[in-house]
């Protein structure tokens, strides 16, 4: 008998923890989808079934004209916003009640993971947002084009060494070894070259700190939602070996750059500056294009007793989230480019001609100023991020109780509590024809001069909004736009044999890539 109540008991704990929670949505009156027990709606990563992108894209379609509804990460529930207006509410409105992103790594087994930018909450987060906005200006930016522009050059000259006409490549591996090259030298102040050395040190350790095999994905899922065990068993996301690769190289840059008084126009010399709280001066900089966030003015309003004083560790902290940020959602959004242009024939065909356009009106020399004076470069970069954004959707965790009042006779009151999710779906809202008509269509002219007022405020979010937007945004755009401008000056992206179309984004994992590859051909374009 005692054993049958034992059970008993048992039964209703396991239904009250893991199955319970999987009808939170539906007892609050909030759409959700159907979620299988125990696991969630994350059986589609685990199994397999479908894309990640595709997951939120179908989920977002069944919510129908619904502002919002919910999803469970195994058994947590997540409330994905999908209405423009609530999106602005909830991060810049009320944003003092989302300020936070979801943090899962222990301090205690990755301090350099968890003192960076992204991991940040509160006020720490408040303090050092203060303190690095300075070095993430457009007249930042401008200060260090020179660097970058040079790896785009040498990206474009390492192929114009090459005998063959038609270069069929890769392009996934290909771009990480642009962007790898570019954080190289702009953040850690080293001159990597990974196409003639394609198994140099820096390039094979920022393969392993991005590696997003299934396996990882699914580690990264349950310490997502389950961090207690990691901390726990002293699971670290990261191979300490490799954070300790990157930690030595800033610690010794910086004490050499201290010890001979080096000053070098990249990252490392921007925040040393931002160390040293030397005042920032704007000027009228060119701005990176439409889709950069500009700085809330939400920090104008608080007033700091002091900016926080950085320490070399969270010096190698920024730069390595710096590294992780960039490296893989940077070249992503390039081979998306590459792909779009290679379909899309009269795309590239016209932004190449306002490409020699600029470059004979600089003499082959290309500039800041005259990169971001090209309307259709913009347009095309735009329209890239619009229908491939670099992550599928970005969070915030509820850090005050909040409430999302009804609005339509349907609602009900949503009551937020704090450590709830929310996600914020800008793939779905990008592939929404509500806001953009005919969505699967490559089409720049949407951010024509003519057509931007058109576009619906918080829509379009590529690098987030509000105050804990991408800080990067600019960095992103600009490398970007110099890694297209001198591969169009020289070369014909073409498809191959191997190109897939449409392309199909890979299954069972959080990363945003495609299967089989980004295989594109690189045409030698006769002077």
């Amino acid at each position: 008998m005692i054993i049958y109540v034992l059970l008993g008991v048992a039964a209703v704990y396991l239904w009250y923890v893991l199955i319970r929670p999987l009808s939170y949505f539906k007892r609050t009156g909030v759409k959700q989808v159907r979620p299988w027990p125990i696991l969630g709606d994350t059986y589609v990563i685990l199994f397999k079934i479908s894309s990640f992108g595709d997951f939120l894209k179908c989920v977002y379609d069944s919510f129908g004209k619904s502002r919002y509804g919910g999803i469970y990460l195994f058994n947590r529930p997540t409330l994905i916003l999908q209405d423009p207006e609530l999106i602005k509410q909830t991060t810049i409105k009320d944003f003092d009640h989302f300020t936070d992103h979801n943090t899962f790594v222990n301090p205690e087994n990755e301090p350099l993971w968890y003192n960076n930018l992204l991991a940040l909450t509160g006020q720490k987060w408040r303090e050092m947002r203060a303190t690095l906005s300075g070095s993430f200006t457009s007249s930042k930016m401008k200060h260090m084009f020179g660097l970058i522009n040079e790896v785009a050059q040498n990206f474009s000259a390492h192929f114009m060494e090459k005998e063959e006409n038609l270069i069929e490549l890769e392009m996934k591996d290909t771009f990480t070894r642009f962007t790898n090259d570019v954080i190289a030298t702009s953040a850690f102040g080293l001159k990597v070259d990974s196409l003639n050395e394609p198994n140099n040190t820096f390039y094979t350790m920022g393969k392993a700190i991005t590696n997003f095999s299934f396996l990882q994905s699914v580690k990264f899922l349950i310490l997502m939602v389950f961090p207690k065990i990691f901390e726990h068993l002293k699971i670290t996301l990261f191979d300490k070996n490799v954070t300790a690769f990157f930690h030595n190289i800033i610690t010794e840059t910086i004490n050499v750059r201290e010890e001979k008084n080096i000053v070098r126009k990249d990252m490392i010399n921007l925040l040393l500056e931002a160390r040293k709280g030397k005042k920032i001066e704007e000027d009228n900089t060119i701005e990176t294009g439409y889709a950069t966030v500009q700085e809330d003015s939400y920090f104008d309003k608080i007033k700091f007793k002091q900016t926080r004083y950085l320490t070399n560790d969270d010096i190698t902290s920024q730069a390595l989230i710096f590294f992780f940020a960039g490296f893989d959602t940077v070249s992503t959004a390039l081979c998306y480019g590459a792909h779009e242009l290679a379909m899309n024939k009269d795309v590239q065909d016209k932004l190449r001609e306002e490409i020699r356009k600029t470059d004979k009106l600089n003499n082959g020399e290309l500039s800041y100023d005259a990169l971001l004076k090209m309307k259709y470069m913009d347009m095309v970069f735009s329209e890239i991020l619009r229908k491939w954004p670099p992550v599928f959707a970005v969070d915030r965790v509820c850090t005050k109780p909040y409430t999302i009042e009804p609005k339509y006779p349907d609602e009900k009151p949503v009551h937020l509590k704090v450590d709830d999710l929310v996600w914020f779906p800008m793939f779905s809202l990008h592939r929404d024809p509500k806001y953009f008509p005919k969505p699967e269509v490559f089409d720049p002219e949407r951010f024509s001069d003519e057509n931007r007022d058109q576009i619906i405020p918080y829509s379009y979010i590529p690098f987030g909004v509000g105050p804990r937007n991408c800080i990067g945004s600019r960095f992103v755009i600009l490398e970007s736009k110099a890694l297209i401008y001198n591969l169009l000056l020289n070369f014909e992206i073409v498809p191959t044999k191997k190109t897939a179309n449409p392309l199909k984004i890979l299954r069972g994992s959080f990363q945003n890539t495609v299967e089989g590859g980004f295989w594109l051909g690189l045409k030698r374009i006769k002077q």
